[in-house]
């Protein structure tokens, strides 16, 4: 008989959602890492068109990935009891690569052998998805399905702190250089991933039973619009990060751009507890809708803004609409589906947001995409994934 701990705990198991969010902390790290310094690796190596159209192509390929990599996640858990050998695996490769990439880059690479880096790079980015979404699978093994909310805040007020000290970071990494960098980054994924598995070991002791709410096997439509859903939250977000800084900048230049964006990921931080609570007691479906719905009418606004202290009540506004869709998106996912298929819910939402992110690069190479399209664009966004969320609701009720 598989063992594993209970899919639905009583409780929130709060010392091993901390070893998930130093996990998730070092894959912020790395991701931050490895953003600042592949594009100065590829230009070094005289790829500066492929630099541009890298991150978008491993983007496409995260779409597919995503899905394929929990589900297979959910079968192992099914087989052995956890999703632990599987977060190993990946997070050991990753760290490997890295170590890969900092030694060569210690090399003076030339002619064909330069084209290590760049497949590197899309292996690696492949080895992070191999552990990333079946690690923040495990929440439904870590809170009752009702307190998932305030379980994902630790892990929102995690990934917004580390992402709002980014400016710092990145001069930090870049006075160290690239090799030291990935070095660091492969042992802050190791570290990580041991904090996890040391906390979370003593608990693959209880019979993993069926969850007798939802049926094992999600509808294939339902699945597909979790897919959709991600899709516009990761277009919403995309379009806020990418477009929207550079507005309130222009409001008010004597704010720095990074700074910005800091703050924005600070606020949504420094709100996560008070927001995850708000989730638990009105339910995922109306916080994910009110976080799309005042992000984008916020953009709205922001661009009829002529006010230069009202950019400050901007920051806020996005930071907490920020901290809506983050607090309730991963519960949203994971209440519609049961433990069986939670591998393959977030894979489907991250493989969203993934082709969202891609499809963003992609527009904002271009001069005709203004951030008046980026408006319009998020506004679509989030009536298609309001329509998605009263269909899924339906689906269930049915």
């Amino acid at each position: 008989m598989v063992k594993s701990f209970d899919s639905r705990p009583t409780e929130i198991l709060w010392r091993q959602v901390w070893g998930l969010a130093a996990l998730l902390a070092a894959i912020m790290l790395s991701w931050m890492a490895y953003s600042f310094y592949q594009p100065k690796i590829l230009q070094k190596l005289k790829f500066g068109e492929l630099a541009a159209w890298l991150g978008i192509i491993q983007g496409l390929l995260a779409t597919f990935i995503e899905p394929f990599v929990g589900r297979f996640s959910d079968r192992i858990q099914q087989r052995w009891g956890n999703r632990l050998p599987m977060i190993s695996v990946g997070v050991i490769l990753a760290g490997l690569i890295f170590v890969i990439i900092s030694l060569l880059m210690e090399q003076n690479l030339q002619g064909g052998v330069r084209w290590l880096i760049p497949v590197l790079m899309t292996v690696w980015v492949i080895a992070m998805i191999i552990f990333r979404g079946p690690a923040i699978a495990l929440l439904t093994q870590l809170a009752p399905v009702t307190e998932l909310p305030q379980a994902n805040a630790a892990l929102v007020f995690v990934f917004g702190s580390v992402g709002a000290i980014g400016p710092f970071f990145h001069k930090f990494i870049n006075s160290i250089g690239a090799s030291i960098t990935f070095l660091l980054g492969a042992i802050a994924l190791v570290m990580g991933a041991y904090i996890l598995r040391s906390l979370t070991s003593p608990y693959f002791l209880i019979e993993y039973p069926l969850n007798e709410d939802l049926s094992p096997k999600a509808p294939a439509l339902l699945l597909f619009l979790i897919f959709v859903i991600g899709f516009g939250a990761g277009l919403e977000v995309n379009l806020l990060m990418s477009m929207f800084p550079q507005v309130l900048q222009a409001q008010l230049p004597g704010l720095r751009l990074e700074f910005i964006t800091s703050g924005i990921l600070l606020v949504s931080a420094m709100s996560s507890v008070i927001l995850g609570e708000l989730t638990a007691q009105i339910g995922t479906n109306k916080v994910l809708l009110l976080g799309l719905g005042s992000m984008t009418g916020l953009m709205g606004l922001a661009l009829l803004n002529d006010i230069d202290n009202l950019v400050v009540a901007y920051i806020l506004g996005f930071g907490v609409s920020y901290g809506l869709l983050f607090v309730s998106m991963i519960p949203f996912c994971l209440g519609k589906v049961s433990p069986q298929q939670a591998g393959l819910a977030t894979g489907l939402y991250f493989g969203g947001g993934a082709g969202a992110t891609a499809i963003v690069a992609i527009l904002i190479k271009y001069e005709f995409f203004t951030s008046l399209l980026a408006f319009l664009l998020s506004e679509l966004a989030f009536f298609i994934a309001a329509g998605c969320v009263v269909i899924i609701k339906r689906i269930q009720l049915s």
